[in-house]
């Protein structure tokens, strides 16, 4: 398997967004590609950010001149090693570093964070025309959430800022925020997300599989697999398609659920515990078992958690986990989540 896609560009600026140095010269003018380059990865979904040793609101107020501003997130202007600034910027995203590409026109800075964050993507600013062109950077698919991300990226911002600010139990906070979670049968137009969660998605992701586009169209035309797709939206704005479910019924007395992930943006929200319980529900009522397979990784033990807090067990050990859930009882889905299903 070659490298990851791309997730984040991070720009330094001083003569690679902009002819000479903002800090000697207060009317810099704009490289010949830049606007077209950001305007580019902006659409097709490919987060931007900034690292650049600067002064931080005349960075941003030149940046507000241009009109650009608002297409980075977590702007890192200030007078620290750059390795620092790419590595912050993958924590706030919370993404890894290895989908971070970094463009610098001084060779220097791209070697103080090639030796310190030796998995990022380092590229001299004098290709500025080419990067859109490099392999890395060009996703299999633009979905509308592609097209989307930025914004909910900055929703998410906003909506952080709020929970520090907010004075209450996580719960109270939870129900202020007037979730509307919508747990659907995938369809056609639904598979592309699908698949990109598949390879975007690491934390909240039981198996780590990756499912392509024509398996799961393949799945969705086969009654004995149900494939769930999740959305969810709240006063802050869209997060849009987050969630993904394969449900394999191999008898009508035994499901198996051979995957399930939530996208990293929404771990705290506790919607992945209402999908779970949802499934777990189905089944119940169906008369039938459920079981689970896990694969563990260095990155998706929270989903292990996930599935021990929702009352599963380890049925066989191995490099795949086998566990099945407790249909005892009936799951309570929580009251401040508007849950909305649409099965076929």
């Amino acid at each position: 398997m070659g490298a990851e896609k791309i997730k984040c560009v991070v720009w330094d600026l001083d003569n690679t967004l902009w002819d000479g140095v903002l800090l000697e010269d207060a009317d810099v003018k704009l490289k010949a590609h830049t606007r077209d380059v950001i305007e580019h990865f902006d659409r097709v979904g490919i987060l931007q950010s900034v690292s650049s040793k600067n002064d931080f609101d005349t960075a941003k107020a030149k940046l507000e001149e241009f009109g650009l501003w608002d297409y980075f997130i977590y702007p890192q202007i200030n007078w620290n090693a750059k390795s620092e600034a790419v590595k912050e910027i993958a924590k706030c995203i919370n993404i890894g570093i290895n989908t971070l590409a970094f463009v610098d026109d001084q060779a220097f800075e791209r070697e103080e964070v090639s030796f310190a964050c030796p998995d990022v993507l380092c590229i001299d600013s004098a290709e500025m025309e080419q990067i859109p062109k490099m392999e890395r950077l060009i996703p299999k698919y633009v979905t509308t959430d592609s097209k989307n991300r930025r914004k909910m990226y900055q929703n998410d911002i906003a909506r952080n800022q709020a929970e520090k600010e907010f004075v209450g139990t996580k719960e109270a906070f939870l129900a202020g925020l007037q979730m509307k979670f919508s747990i659907c049968s995938a369809r056609e137009e639904d598979l592309q997300r699908a698949e990109e969660l598949t390879v975007r998605t690491h934390q909240l992701n039981s198996t780590g599989y990756v499912y392509s586009y024509d398996e799961l169209k393949q799945m969705i035309s086969d009654d004995r697999f149900d494939v769930l797709v999740t959305r969810l939206e709240d006063k802050f704005g869209v997060y849009g398609t987050i969630g993904l479910a394969v449900v394999e019924k191999q008898r009508p007395d035994l499901w198996r659920l051979n995957l399930l992930l939530m996208s990293c943006r929404v771990m705290s929200k506790g919607v992945g515990n209402v999908l779970m319980n949802y499934i777990i529900n189905c089944a119940r009522d169906a008369g039938a078992a459920l079981e689970a397979q896990f694969v563990p990784t260095n990155k998706n033990r929270m989903m292990y958690i996930t599935y021990k807090f929702n009352g599963f067990h380890e049925k066989e050990t191995g490099e795949t986990v086998l566990m099945e859930a407790d249909m005892s009882y009936e799951r309570k889905l929580p009251d401040y989540i508007d849950l909305k299903i649409e099965r076929n």
